[in-house]
């Protein structure tokens, strides 16, 4: 048996090519539960009023934290580099999912 194995504590990530396309998301919601966390990456576009989850990412609480962290060290680095990002403010998103909204 020769099977590869990490050497020197590298990982081999094996990336195919449908994976490295990438899905555009321009909203991300996030919930989560005792557990887990999930992410719900969609794309929205103007003036269309139903959007689709593209990708649902679902993360421990601790590796929720550790994206939270390497997303911090990013956007520092990339600020550096390339000014700061200007967070423009959205219009409220209606969460109600296409469903019924709720009434008094």
């Amino acid at each position: 048996m020769n099977e590869e194995q990490p050497q020197d504590g590298q990982l081999n990530i094996e990336l195919s090519e449908e994976i490295a396309e990438g899905v555009y998301s321009n909203l991300a919601i996030i919930t989560h539960s005792n557990s887990e966390f999930v992410v719900d990456f969609i794309k929205m576009l103007p003036g269309v009023p139903k959007a689709k989850v593209k990708s649902r990412i679902i993360l421990t609480p601790q590796h929720a934290k550790r994206l939270l962290q390497a997303l911090k060290e990013n956007i520092a680095k990339y600020e550096n580099a390339n000014g700061t990002i200007k967070a423009d403010t959205m219009p409220p998103i209606p969460m109600n999912f296409g469903g019924p909204t709720a009434q008094a």
